[in-house]
């Protein structure tokens, strides 16, 4: 019986027309350009401004450039799986709202929530269903409106986050490209430090609730960056033992894009030199669940067929992990 791998085959990226710039938050709040870069590394982060553009919306985009470049029909998908925290509604789905908007009428859907570890866990998901033979063609979808769920008033918040999505189409491998291996982790008692109180059962929106602004997102900044670089790193070894991986073996590291100094940290643990580890959080800050498809989408022409890439990535709940994949195709 033949074996599959759930190979990446092409990649679509999104983000909002509209810019704000760090100059732009220092009008709003008690900060400046010098300080969020220093910090964060950010510069500008794109984000929706018009009225009626969602998370779905977004999604479509990124989608819609994936099959694009992959000469694919929506019909042609079987299966289309949406990471976010931040969707159109709480019912339905964002994923399935998406498929309707690119009429796709032979797939199904769902979404997961995992803050910035989504896609990641999406993505080893999506490979389940390639890897069983249930499906052919599933699509892994990474989209969030941060804007929506960031108090511009809180300076510790508001300078990290933007608005994105990513997409990518897994297809069978027959000569193992593709995913390889996932090491992921779940630990609940960090919801306390990073998360959005509101909206859900445990405490539903009230006028109270709203003058208190406790449905935007909250985190104990110095409590999150600790338990970031532990966990991704943490995963990393951990994958790469698994694997009998080198680092001289990887092409790329991909991780999520939160903090420039996270992002540093992980490389320096690992001694891996830094023009390998893909960052494009200048540009768009963190998107969350876009950020591993937004490097890619970045990257792709730097990439070669056989490349060994490891993703990293660590969100609110605590969620994080580690994935291995070997590249498809040569980036163009």
């Amino acid at each position: 019986m033949t074996k599959f791998t759930a190979a990446i085959t092409s990649v679509g990226g999104y983000v909002p027309k509209d810019i704000l710039t760090n100059e732009d938050l220092a009008k709003m709040v008690d900060t400046s350009d010098e300080w969020i870069t220093s910090r964060t590394g950010i510069k500008e982060r794109h984000i929706i401004k018009e009225k009626g553009i969602a998370a779905s919306d977004l999604g479509v985009e990124a989608v819609k450039i994936a099959l694009e470049k992959r000469n694919m029909d929506p019909s042609e998908i079987d299966l289309l799986i949406c990471a976010t925290i931040s969707p159109d509604m709480r019912v339905p789905d964002t994923a399935n709202t998406i498929l309707d908007k690119i009429g796709a009428k032979n797939a199904w859907g769902f979404d997961i929530n995992a803050a910035c570890s989504g896609f990641l866990f999406a993505l080893t998901t999506g490979a389940q269903f390639i890897e069983s033979g249930m499906h052919k063609k599933v699509v892994v979808v990474g989209s969030d409106v941060m804007s929506t769920v960031v108090d511009y008033t809180d300076r510790t918040t508001c300078i990290l986050f933007g608005d994105g999505a990513g997409a990518v189409i897994l297809e069978a491998s027959e000569e193992g490209f593709g995913l390889q291996d996932s090491v992921l982790r779940g630990d609940g008692s960090g919801r306390n430090m990073l998360n959005i109180k509101a909206g859900g059962s445990l405490m539903p929106i009230t006028n109270e609730i709203l003058e208190g602004k406790d449905m935007y997102i909250y985190q104990d900044g110095k409590s999150v960056f600790k338990a970031a670089v532990n966990g991704m790193s943490g995963a990393i070894n951990q994958l790469m033992a698994r694997n009998d991986l080198a680092k001289e073996d990887i092409s790329w590291i991909v991780p999520h894009q939160a903090n420039k100094r996270i992002i540093n940290s992980i490389g320096e643990y690992l001694d891996f030199p830094m023009e390998k580890v893909m960052t494009n959080i200048a540009k768009y800050g963190n998107t969350t669940a876009a950020t591993l498809p937004l490097c890619l989408f970045d990257y792709e022409s730097q990439l070669k067929k056989g490349d060994k890439l490891v993703f990293t990535a660590f969100g609110g709940g605590f969620t994080w992990g580690a994935s291995y994949l070997i590249w498809a195709y040569d980036g163009q």
